[in-house]
């Protein structure tokens, strides 16, 4: 009888799905405490775009360093340095006593936190055939909602144990170690992993092409027109995704009044659905392959059904009811989460397994430029149309991802994978 095969490649997602769940509870912590931090410090709302601009610089200039460092280290030493980083940069937020306090520790975890997307879509393409990778990375960058919902449920009952926002960061500290000792136990790459046979490692390898061991010179990265595929999906959709992040509890507590406990079932039910909507992204992206379609029609036409559901969420700021908006919220997010979970498997379509931890790092820094950029502009808006300035980003932003879907169409009608020669030594 033919010997079973381990399934452990999928505990290797369940543990980048905690690793994300963790990076965007630390990240929406200061949207969610933001109407309490801003009474507390006198906060503009010009100066809490600067701190939203602070995360975003970083955040911008780290993936293009951090997927050069997880290419050369390798995703099990370069990932654990990036959650190091983060970890004690979420904790440095204890000690802000000023925006401009908050600034620099959102500037650490920017850092810290540009490791995490670039260290797992390589892990994905190391621990998954092609088929399968578009419904694992579904599954961990769920995870971002997760984190979303996490945060909401969890602060309110971190503030009534503790009566002080700093415990809050704290936590966040205290679960990245957590995750970090874990994933140092269990995580070695497959050839090398005690808990993979040889019927899963087969299985892995099963459709990797041989240039998928090849050395790749980085700085040619950027000159490939493939690459630009990959960034120009994060430039058109990061900063809406950034917006909805740190702008949307805001939003709900300006239009509606409601306070934090309050603010919860609202970002539940919104990163709930988006949560479904990158494993449904994903999962819509697989069977497309396996009914025998190409990457190029099955990620394009996942990507255009994403596309068209972010639409209504235009009509946002002209509606009363809270329900409509939030259902058309998540409508947008979980529309989001299914290009995201497309758009990263690309880069892994795309490049040879060597390559992706700096496609990615550059792609990320990409869409960080284009977030930095909008966090001013959205609060400069606000801070001179107050309420009414939420018209500009929800209408705008409905767009962004038909537009970027026609761009990255244009520019590789087939979605070619390159060809790299080794390079000389």
């Amino acid at each position: 009888m033919a010997k079973k095969s381990t399934r452990f490649r999928w505990i290797i997602v369940v543990m980048l799905f905690f690793s994300t769940t963790i990076v965007y509870f630390d990240r929406v912590i200061l949207g969610i405490l933001a109407p309490q931090l801003e009474s507390l410090f006198g906060w503009s709302e010009q100066q809490y775009g600067y701190i939203v601009f602070s995360f975003q610089l970083t955040y911008a200039i780290g993936p293009f360093i951090a997927g050069y460092v997880i290419d050369r280290l390798g995703t099990r030493r370069g990932f654990s340095l990036s959650v190091i980083i983060w970890a004690l940069a979420s904790l440095s937020h204890v000690f802000a006593q000023s925006w401009i306090g908050f600034a620099l520790a959102r500037m650490g975890l920017g850092i810290g936190q540009s490791g995490n997307f670039p260290a797992s879509i390589k892990i994905i393409s190391e621990w998954f055939p092609k088929k399968e990778r578009a419904f694992a990375t579904g599954l961990f960058n769920g995870g971002s909602n997760m984190g979303q919902i996490f945060a909401p449920l969890m602060i309110p009952v971190i503030l009534l144990w503790f009566y002080s926002w700093q415990y809050v960061f704290i936590f966040s500290f205290i679960l990245s170690g957590l995750w970090l000792m874990a994933w140092l136990i269990l995580f070695r790459e497959p050839a090398k992993s005690r808990f993979v046979n040889r019927e899963e490692l087969d299985y892995i390898n099963s459709d990797q092409a041989v240039t998928e061991t090849i050395k790749v010179p980085w700085k040619k990265i950027i000159f490939y027109r493939q690459t630009w595929v990959v960034a120009l999906g994060k430039l058109f959709a990061d900063p809406i995704w950034y917006f909805y992040l740190f702008w949307g509890a805001k939003f709900l507590h300006s239009k509606y009044g409601i306070n934090l406990a309050e603010l919860a079932l609202p970002l539940v039910i919104i990163y709930l659905v988006a949560y479904g909507g990158g494993i449904a992204g994903g999962a819509v992206s697989s069977w497309l392959l396996k009914r025998g379609k190409s990457a190029n029609y099955s990620r394009k036409m996942t990507m255009l059904g994403s596309a068209i559901l972010v639409l209504p969420v235009m009509t946002v700021p002209f509606i009363d009811s809270l329900f409509l908006n939030v259902a058309l919220i998540a409508i947008a997010a979980a529309a989001h989460n299914s290009w995201s979970a497309n758009i990263f498997t690309v880069a892994s379509d795309l490049f040879p397994r060597k390559a992706v931890g700096s496609v990615i790092g550059f792609s990320t820094t990409v869409g960080s430029i284009g977030g930095m950029v909008t966090a001013l502009l959205i609060g400069y808006i606000l801070n001179e149309a107050g309420l009414r300035g939420y018209v500009f980003p929800f209408v705008i932003f409905s767009f962004g991802y038909l537009i970027g879907l026609f761009v990255i169409h244009r520019l590789s009608p087939r979605f070619e994978p390159v060809s790299m020669e080794p390079e000389k030594i």
